[in-house]
């Protein structure tokens, strides 16, 4: 998946190279084709940041189209409650799904990511999936490492996003 660089609201750095409101959509293809290009076996993407960009309705109409074009499906990372990306990329028919429960990795402390993993399997089983988003911080690595191999055990199979966009 491509972790796609999204503006954000608030004190986040920006990106060098981000989709941001107010771009056209040959803009919104040009930066998309470039950003796949460092991802060449994408099969879709989710927003990094990105809480200005998503609960943007005239951006996010523009990238679907072009999520489309490449046959991507695209995950909601949620980073603001305004988000309208999930919606619009389900009435451009663009396979979708958002995350479902807290980020992973919030806090950079193998303990405190072993807990959010808990509550990740502990709402897969509730809802019967969960789509959990977390980064490659060391503590994150040690926490899956730790995890991973006692998940299957508890009844949770892993699969990959592709599995549960619709």
């Amino acid at each position: 998946m491509l972790h796609l660089p999204m503006e954000a609201v608030g004190a986040e750095a920006p990106e060098p190279q981000e989709l941001r409101p107010g771009m056209s959509s040959q803009e919104v293809s040009s930066e998309l084709t470039a950003m796949l290009r460092t991802v060449p076996y994408a099969a879709g993407v989710n927003n990094h940041q990105g809480s200005r960009a998503t609960s943007d309705g005239f951006l996010m109409t523009e990238l679907m189209p072009v999520l489309q074009s490449h046959r991507l499906f695209f995950i909601d990372s949620r980073t603001t409650t305004a988000t309208v990306a999930y919606d619009r990329a389900q009435a451009a028919g663009v396979p979708c799904a958002y995350r479902n429960v807290p980020f992973l990795d919030d806090v950079q402390e193998t303990g405190a990511i072993r807990r959010q993993l808990q509550l990740a399997v502990k709402d897969a089983r509730e809802m019967g999936a969960a789509i959990a988003i977390g980064h490659p911080h060391p503590a994150t690595l040690r926490a899956l490492a730790d995890f991973l191999p006692q998940v299957q055990a508890q009844g949770v199979h892993l699969v990959h996003a592709s599995d549960l966009v619709h």
